[in-house]
């Protein structure tokens, strides 16, 4: 991936939507004509009310009855095939990129991992990639409608008083573009700050929440409580900062409106007294002016928000861009037969670059029929060693060998599949055990899991329970038991991950 695109999260948001293009174009046009309607409904509208006070027959306004009638109902048919295709549209993307992005915390899962925060993570996967959809709702379709809608209005005044319709056009032109850049120089800043400061919020809580038991066994809640709050504070404060500039350039975008139809106003009541226009299309000349200023009335708030969706987006890049933990081979070995002889041979890890080492100068040696028992204290290598067996990390110095080749020649899965693991604290979804069991194969049958779960020596444990495999394990296991008691649900057993 290049560096441009690196920098440029929008327009990598943007290609996301690439394949559905067509709906998009679709939604953008239904928008700018809902907004062209609009301000012909009241230009129309002044005609008909200005031509009304003259008298004329019934008949020579029946065509602009309809033409109103036809523009009311048309506007809200365009409003709904508008939003339709345009969510439509921005949820796809939403969906596409938060799987995307699950499938990068997968790929980089667990060692690629210690850069984020679990509560900072969940912000980015939820927050951030749900600001997503303002991207396509509230940036791409209302600059578009704008752009197309206010350069039709401008050329229809052009034909009735030309300098009328130059000063329409610079009025546009502050309102739609001077007016949104300041609004996005004032909110980027705190757009950046905002976003990070929901992401700590969520750690915060998260932190609270998962911890809350430990946190009043030894009389911390009061701090925890104290962090969720100075949290809390510095996003609202950054949520109002944002608010502020939306309504500064709200305010901005008014004031331009009113100068400019003034100067509409001006300059067609001076053409009514030169005689090169008349009082009816003085009235649709004013009226149309100001109703223009519907089509750039919301890209202020619409700047403050895509301001907003840039900084979540770099936030969703810092994932989608995190660095594999583990080397892929670009033609990998075919998978490794059972059973496997593993050797290790002068293997040194560690976490970081600069970083101190986990594992240095080890030997080891796995072979067929034989335990191997590795212990010693806390900090000493062990998982640190498994996690190097489950190409969960590379190894930085010496080698590691599956039936005689290097391990990194192989796909990590293959590997994953004759070396098997069961680490002391599995991670357990708030899902049924079926589930939990199908992370590592989604296909697979009942018999399947079954199977596994016998394997794992579960599977007596599994029956007992009254509903089998349905059975709901809770937030990280905290519905189950490992008790003999079929009924009884208060610790999750661990069980290693399903051939």
């Amino acid at each position: 991936m290049t560096a441009a695109m690196r920098r440029a999260p929008l327009p990598r948001l943007l290609a996301f939507a690439c394949p559905l293009r067509a709906g998009l174009l679709v939604a953008a046009l239904a928008g700018a004509a809902t907004t062209a309607a609009g301000v012909a409904l009241l230009g129309t509208s002044g005609y008909l009310i200005a031509r009304a006070a003259e008298h004329p027959s019934v008949t020579a306004l029946a065509v602009v009855v309809v033409t109103v009638r036809a523009l009311g109902i048309g506007r809200g048919v365009l409003r709904y095939a508008e939003r339709l295709k345009g969510h439509d549209v921005a949820f796809r993307v939403l969906g596409d990129v938060r799987v995307r992005l699950y499938e990068r915390l997968a790929a980089i899962a667990p060692a690629g991992l210690r850069a984020f925060r679990s509560g900072d993570l969940l912000a980015r996967l939820v927050t951030d990639v749900d600001a997503v959809q303002d991207l396509f709702v509230r940036g791409v379709l209302p600059y578009t409608a704008a752009v197309l809608a206010g350069a039709g209005t401008v050329t229809a005044c052009a034909f009735l008083l030309a300098p009328a319709a130059g000063a329409l056009a610079a009025g546009l032109l502050v309102a739609g573009a001077v007016v949104p850049v300041l609004t996005c120089v004032i909110v980027r800043r705190s757009a950046v700050r905002g976003a990070a400061a929901r992401g700590t919020l969520t750690l915060r809580i998260a932190d609270a929440l998962v911890g809350a038991r430990d946190l009043v066994a030894f009389g911390a809640r009061d701090a925890a409580v104290g962090a969720v709050r100075a949290a809390d504070a510095v996003a609202a404060a950054g949520e109002r900062r944002a608010a502020v500039a939306s309504a500064l350039g709200a305010g901005l975008g008014t004031a331009v409106s009113g100068l400019t139809v003034w100067a509409v106003l001006l300059l067609g009541v001076g053409a009514v007294r030169d005689g090169t226009l008349d009082s009816v299309s003085l009235a649709v000349l004013v009226l149309t002016a100001l109703a223009a200023f519907e089509v750039v009335a919301p890209l202020p708030a619409a700047t403050a928000r895509l301001a907003e969706t840039a900084a979540g987006a770099r936030r969703i890049a810092a994932v989608l861009d995190a660095p594999d933990p583990i080397r892929i081979p670009a033609r990998p070995l075919p998978a490794p037969s059972r059973p496997v002889t593993v050797r290790m041979r002068g293997v040194g890890a560690r976490y970081e670059p600069d970083g101190p080492w986990a594992v240095r100068g080890l030997d080891l040696e796995f072979v067929p029929g034989r335990r191997v028992a590795l212990v010693g204290p806390s900090g000493s290598g062990k998982s640190t060693v498994a996690a190097l067996l489950l190409r969960f990390l590379d190894a930085d110095e010496g080698a590691i060998t599956v039936n005689g080749h290097d391990i990194a020649a192989y796909e990590p899965d293959d590997v994953r599949r004759v070396i098997g693991g069961c680490p002391q604290d599995p991670h357990l979804f708030d899902s049924t055990i079926r589930e939990n069991l199908r992370l590592a194969r989604s296909g697979a049958t009942d018999a399947e899991l079954l199977d596994a779960a016998d394997a794992a020596r579960l599977l007596p444990w599994i029956a007992a329970l009254p509903e089998g495999l349905d059975t709901p394990v809770g937030a990280h296991g905290t519905a189950l038991s490992g008790g003999s008691g079929a009924g009884s649900r208060s610790h999750a057993p661990c069980w290693p991950t399903p051939p």
